[in-house]
């Protein structure tokens, strides 16, 4: 069960296992990256100001930015990343293969009964995760990949 206190973290996960899958399949294409195609239509306020759910979704893709996993020329308001584009890092890492997924107390995704198990490469496990696991289950896994990519080259 997750704690009211850290859906953030839950919504972060959610929204740059999103943001990845994106920019994976348009590599090595840059594209604008809206924040409503990722978190979800929002109606800004009468003053202007767009919803908190929405500021922490443009949050995370200048996160992702910040910390090299994109890459883009400028904002659009705050609204879209414009020329957005993974970085040789993180492509690199998500086109890499990993023969088990770290979800949930260390088990893999559920496969139909007789499927033979194959290696997958980070980015399948992370489109199969977020299609069919829970928030936590993506959560361990999107966490999971950032402390292993801290490293990768």
């Amino acid at each position: 069960m997750t704690d009211i206190d850290d859906l953030h973290v839950e919504d972060f996960c959610k929204d740059t296992a999103k943001i990845l899958l994106a920019l994976y399949k348009r590599f090595p294409q840059k594209t604008t990256l809206y924040v409503e195609d990722i978190s979800g239509p929002d109606s800004p306020d009468e003053f202007g100001l767009h919803s908190p759910r929405f500021n922490a979704c443009f949050n995370t893709m200048l996160w992702l930015a910040e910390n090299d996993y994109l890459s883009y020329s400028q904002t659009i308001k705050q609204e879209a990343l414009e020329s957005v584009v993974l970085s040789h890092r993180a492509f690199t890492f998500l086109s890499s293969w990993q023969e088990a997924a770290p979800i949930a107390s260390g088990t893999p995704l559920e496969l139909p009964s007789g499927s033979p198990v194959l290696p997958l490469t980070r980015i399948e496990h992370l489109r199969k995760t977020l299609l069919n696991a829970t928030s936590t289950q993506l959560k361990l896994l999107v966490l999971g990949y950032m402390q292993q990519s801290r490293d990768y080259q």
